[in-house]
């Protein structure tokens, strides 16, 4: 008797951990819960020691979104919610690449070693006090002085000056 091979490939799960003291720490009680659900996500985009992306991570608020099964919007919420408690650090902005093919920010997962450093990660949350968020960094416009090769004033003016004041029907009441 012989035993067929069979042709189906040994599939590989993709795992990650959470560690109990970082979930005890006070800066995971003060995440939102979309935050605390966001984080294993980006933790499964580490790709491990071995080929270690630690800073150069990639995770859209879109495909976030996805994910957890909120809008992006509240994605975007979550990321800035894990950087103020310093579970990641953005280190590459967004940008939209030479063929219109867009790279969303890359991050740096605290928790984790940095490629080429030593010893473990820098762990900023543990350093997090309610009091004291860490900054996020603004989104970049494309365009942030509202200029290009042919205009010479800023977006916010008209050619008669600058825009008036929108007044609402309350304000016109009282």
């Amino acid at each position: 008797m012989s035993r067929k091979k069979s042709n189906r490939r040994a599939t590989v799960e993709h795992w990650t951990k959470l560690i109990r003291t970082t979930m005890e720490e006070p800066a995971w009680k003060a995440l939102s819960t979309t935050a605390q659900a966001l984080y294993p996500w980006l933790k499964l985009e580490w790709r491990g020691p071995d080929a270690n992306n630690n800073g150069k991570i990639r995770l859209s608020t879109r495909q976030a979104g996805d994910r957890l099964g909120v809008r992006a919007a509240t994605a975007a919420l979550a990321f800035h919610d894990l950087q103020r408690k310093g579970f990641i650090v953005q280190t590459e902005p967004a940008c939209l690449g030479i063929e219109g093919a867009a790279k969303s920010p890359a991050y740096e997962i605290t928790e984790l070693k940095m490629p080429g450093a030593d010893g473990d990660g820098r762990k900023l949350y543990r350093l997090w006090r309610p009091d004291a968020d860490y900054p996020v960094p603004d989104t970049l416009s494309n365009n942030p002085t509202g200029r290009n090769g042919r205009k010479t004033k800023p977006c916010h003016e008209n050619r008669d000056g600058p825009v008036t004041k929108t007044v609402t029907k309350l304000e016109r009441a009282s």
